[in-house]
């Protein structure tokens, strides 16, 4: 199903270093959050709130402020995904309802646009450079993300895209490798995981020669 049901606006701010990470929800002023897991339950529930226990989504966003020593200071949307069709429970106008979301976000000229691809599908089929390229046509302001590297194909990879001769934008593709269901139903940590996509580009021989601008924490700097 869709993860996302709610826009969630999240604005990292840079702290101390040595100070104690929290988080603080704009719905609920004065409460710190110190655990994320808490965080996330609070996302769910709030989403839960706005749209019932259904399979809705909903255009209300939910704003999250993250105050930590380890992060940039950023601003991020991070929007339902572009869907192709209903499925049980949601309403046949889903597909539209997210992709006029999406656009009313992507639209504005301040805004980069993250177009995430999975590598292990066409990426002459993705709806997210589909509709970056139609609101930023010169790719002034689109980001080209290439997640599920790591589960591609055996015997393919990604290198003629991470290299822009299969698709050039304008700012090279950046690829990443993220924690998998099996990893997040375990709880691996993000550390652990950040520390896993690091070892995975520069331990793989057709991504070495790329490592030093792969993985979400280069992505993270180059937003910034």
């Amino acid at each position: 199903g869709i993860v996302t049901r709610r826009p969630l606006v999240l604005q990292l701010h840079k702290s101390d270093e040595g100070t104690r990470e929290y988080a603080e929800f704009l719905h609920l002023p004065r409460k710190r959050f110190t655990h994320f897991a808490a965080v996330r339950k609070e996302i769910q529930d709030e989403t839960d709130r706005e749209t019932g226990r259904t399979k809705q989504i909903s255009s209300v966003p939910i704003h999250l402020s993250i105050f930590s020593p380890n992060v940039v200071n950023l601003t991020l949307v991070d929007l339902p995904g572009l869907t192709k069709v209903a499925v049980e429970g949601q309403p046949e106008s889903i597909v539209q309802d997210i992709e006029n979301m999406v656009r009313s976000y992507i639209e504005k000229p301040n805004c980069i646009i993250l177009a995430i691809s999975p590598a292990n599908q066409d990426l002459a089929t993705s709806d997210a450079i589909k509709i970056s390229r139609e609101v930023d046509p010169t790719g002034e302001r689109t980001l080209g993300v290439l997640t599920k590297i790591d589960l591609m194909d055996k015997g393919t990879d990604a290198v003629d895209i991470l290299e822009g001769k299969s698709y050039r934008l304008k700012f090279p593709w950046v690829g990443v490798v993220n924690r998998s269901q099996a990893d997040i139903n375990k709880n691996v940590d993000m550390i652990a995981a950040r520390r896993r996509e690091r070892e995975y580009f520069a331990s793989t021989p057709e991504y070495r020669h790329l490592a030093h601008r792969m993985g979400s924490e280069h992505l993270a700097k180059m937003l910034s």
